[in-house]
């Protein structure tokens, strides 16, 4: 029986009591992804990227762990939730418009004291104090540098577009608005280099294109160490008594932590390892978090039909975003239709074998997204469940 094989059968016999769908975190594999990353940071701090796991008991399961500290969230919304929750140091990952969380923020110590929202603009500064409806708390900000790799003088980027912050001279005069304005205390950098983090180098049957990822990432990494340290001792400069440094992801852990002026590290979609982190050459993670699917027809030979499973990923479209059918093996989709919103045909010769009601298991493309599709998660630990969790949706909390 082959390690896959030997998982299916393990959590078909630890849902043989639940109908589908329904969507399980492997709680062993989790652990084992843990502690996976806690390694590869080489004693830095990991900051926990909620967007990636959007379940509260496996936020607080993680971070009881030693080598992880603090929340990186991804609204100012889901901040407030959180720090009311008790998370004491959540870090929104992204700027906000949202005055009346501004407002919750400004009127309460303890939630000003708890989160740390992002700029990268002046005019979020001046949003921000006209939302305070009389609060007076300081608010803790975040400056984000841009990581994009620039190539031919800027006629060509590699990065995600985020923040128009990109020189040490930038940062540093921000950081010196921040200095000059009342009601704002400026605690950290962070800098996320997508490019390197988020892009497998191993794409299977693509070896030329995964040597030019290779290559791009290598050079991407040598510059961005060089100007983020650079950045970091410009707002240094400013604000002596900086916090933190935040940076990496899930596929840069090492290569981010051994940066001088990185002081901590952000990971989420490695606790769960979905299908977008199968092409890394720098590690391997256990696939942690599965939904499964019914069978409910059976057409004809060699193929079958399960009730829905039609979960895209966010990013452009592109057969990478979408779920992959993982267990039993050998099951790919009918290149006509695809994953479908209320039936999904699944061809190939397993097929034959399934019958009526049994469980199809897929791999969602990327990590946290998946919870936005159930209410519930089942945690199991060797061939059985032994406990549920509701997701943020299942709290009735559906943040974006």
């Amino acid at each position: 029986m082959t390690p896959r094989a030997a998982d299916r059968a393990r959590y078909d016999r630890a849902t043989a009591h639940l109908d589908a769908p329904l969507a399980v975190v492997d709680l062993d594999a989790f652990d084992a992804n843990a502690e996976d990353l806690v390694r590869r940071a080489g004693g830095k701090p990991i900051r926990v990227a909620s967007k990636s796991v959007r379940c509260r008991a496996l936020l607080e399961r993680v971070l009881a762990r030693d080598g992880f500290a603090g929340i990186m969230s991804f609204t100012l919304d889901e901040s407030v939730w959180l720090a009311r929750a008790g998370f004491e140091d959540v870090l929104l990952a992204y700027p906000s418009a949202d005055r009346a969380g501004f407002a919750e923020l400004a009127g309460d110590p303890k939630l000003a004291a708890a989160v740390t929202v992002m700029v990268d603009d002046p005019a979020q500064l001046e949003l921000i104090d006209s939302a305070r409806h009389g609060g007076k708390e300081e608010i803790r900000l975040c400056l984000e540098l841009d990581t994009a790799l620039q190539l031919l003088g800027g006629r060509v980027r590699i990065g995600a577009r985020r923040s128009p912050l990109r020189e040490p001279a930038q940062l540093a005069e921000l950081a010196r608005s921040i200095a000059r304005r009342p009601g704002f205390r400026l605690v950290g950098l962070m800098a996320y280099e997508g490019h390197v983090a988020g892009v497998g180098d191993s794409l299977v049957g693509r070896p030329v294109r995964s040597r030019a990822i290779r290559l791009m990432q290598g050079a991407a990494r040598r510059e961005l160490a060089a100007r983020r340290a650079a950045v970091v001792r410009a707002v240094r400069a400013v604000t002596p008594d900086l916090e933190f440094v935040n940076g990496g992801g899930t596929g840069s852990v090492q290569h981010t932590a051994a940066e001088d002026a990185v002081t901590e590290i952000a990971a989420g979609s490695g606790l769960y390892v979905p299908r977008l982190f199968d092409n890394y050459t720098s590690f391997t993670g256990r696939p942690a978090a599965l939904f499964a699917q019914p069978v409910v027809r059976r057409p004809g030979v060699g193929v079958v039909t399960v009730l829905g499973g039609g979960y895209p990923a966010s990013g452009a479209a592109g057969a990478d975003r979408l779920p992959v059918p993982y267990l039993p093996e050998g099951l790919r989709y009918d290149p006509q239709e695809g994953p479908g919103e209320v039936q999904t045909p699944l061809l190939g010769s397993p097929a034959d074998d399934l019958l009526i009601g049994d469980k199809v298991w897929f791999r969602h493309a990327k990590a946290g997204e998946m919870c936005e599709r159930f209410d519930t998660l089942q945690f199991i630990e060797g061939d059985r469940v032994t406990g549920t969790a509701p997701t943020y949706r299942g709290e009735g909390r559906t943040f974006l």
